[in-house]
């Protein structure tokens, strides 16, 4: 973890620390018939545009401005969610790079007319990066963990960021080789 608390950015500016709890948000909606699948439970597609919805919001209340997806990684989806559920999708800022932030969520799910607790029935990690009017990327405020669990979870999107770059460098190495050797993929 860092105590980086400000950076400076591309003018000089300099550019202060956000907590993590300054951004973090929860979305709910009520499942209906519209959400299913052809097996009578809300279909994944759904649940993943909610992810996106909450990490979107996140990620630009955190930047303070637009911020579009870059990637999904580890979207699990651990029960079904049935019609009539009330899913809530929570999402928070793990970490920032210089223009560039990893969110988490959990999804949970509870039945919209009982008053048992909530079920966790998914998971995600998305990555966005800030976008200025023109779309170019632009800076964000370092995310400052809290908590223990926030200072965890900081970590752990550090070894998921290591794992990305490194796998995208894999793949960059055998496409060029295989172009090398002559092979059109």
């Amino acid at each position: 973890m860092t105590d980086q608390v400000s950076s400076a950015d591309a003018d000089g500016m300099d550019i202060s620390g956000k907590p993590t709890s300054a951004s973090r948000t929860t979305l709910s909606h009520i499942m209906t018939h519209n959400d299913t699948n052809l097996l009578g439970t809300v279909h994944g597609g759904v649940i993943m545009k909610l992810v996106d919805d909450a990490a979107g919001a996140v990620a630009g209340r955190h930047s303070g401005g637009p911020a579009v997806t870059a990637s999904m990684d580890e979207m699990a989806f651990l029960e079904p969610v049935r019609v009539g559920d009330l899913v809530h999708v929570k999402a928070q800022v793990n970490w920032t790079g210089r223009t560039s932030m990893e969110v988490g969520v959990r999804v949970l799910a509870e039945r919209w007319n009982e008053s048992a607790p909530p079920t966790q029935v998914g998971s995600a990690y998305l990555v966005f990066a800030a976008v200025d009017e023109d779309g170019k990327p632009r800076r964000v405020p370092p995310v400052l963990p809290e908590t223990e669990r926030d200072k965890r979870r900081y970590q752990e999107a550090q070894i998921r960021r290591t794992h990305r770059l490194a796998r995208r460098h894999a793949i960059k190495e055998l496409r060029e080789k295989r172009a090398a050797q002559g092979y059109e993929d």
